[in-house]
């Protein structure tokens, strides 16, 4: 188990729980607050690694069993780092218990994708226009407009998200690690990539431009 001692940017004064006072503690009770704080981890994790066992064919006990313990000691790096941001609003048990959540999915994600290839297309495949019935021709129209505002009005970098998260549908966390980025980073992109289809596709007809907001 990682030892890692939490940041104290919160006073104690100001937490009503007191494995906040435990964890910020130098001494045995301390150490007895990590070892139980890993402990839930590791029983989220082991939950949640479970529960996802379906995304790792082939795996056996041994196997999800490391993937828990690795996910648990992530978590319990990452609710020590995050421990000043504790504001007693729901008990620390449950707060805590999220990160071994989010921890074990990313793990499972992480895992299912290690052998497998993360294609990085710059483009999207061809759209078939050939005849058919009034409603898929337009939306084969309007495939073919955002597969041409996707080639001709996003930077590479936001191409290769979109086509990547979306078309390709790999995990963001798996596409992060890939490219040395963080989930922040590819959130945003992605985002700008959307709000940028969507202005290129309303200014060429192909969407309902969007209300001006009232700055009065």
């Amino acid at each position: 188990m990682t030892t890692v001692r939490p940041a104290t940017s919160v006073e104690p004064s100001t937490a009503t729980d007191a494995w906040w006072l435990d964890l910020t503690d130098d001494g045995p009770a301390g150490q007895q607050a990590l070892s139980r704080l890993h402990e839930l981890l590791l029983r989220a994790s082991r939950r949640q690694v479970w529960r996802l066992r379906e995304s790792l064919p082939g795996a056996g006990p041994a196997e999800i069993g490391d993937l828990a313990q690795q996910a648990a000691d992530d978590a319990l790096v990452a609710v020590l780092r995050q421990l000043g941001s504790f504001e007693g609003r729901s008990r620390f048990t449950t707060w805590a218990y999220k990160f071994g959540v989010l921890h074990a999915g990313v793990a499972v994600r992480r895992q299912a994708w290690r052998s497998r290839e993360v294609p990085l297309p710059d483009s999207l495949p061809l759209v078939d226009t050939s005849p058919s019935p009034a409603a898929v021709s337009e939306g084969a129209q309007l495939a073919r407009a955002v597969q041409d505002a996707i080639s001709t009005d996003l930077t590479p970098h936001q191409r290769r998200v979109v086509l990547a998260l979306v078309v390709e549908e790999i995990p963001i966390d798996v596409l992060a690690e890939r490219l040395g980025s963080s989930r922040n980073a590819l959130y945003k992109a992605l985002h700008d990539a959307r709000q940028r289809l969507r202005r290129v596709l309303a200014e060429r007809g192909y969407l309902e431009t969007p209300p001006t907001r009232s700055t009065s």
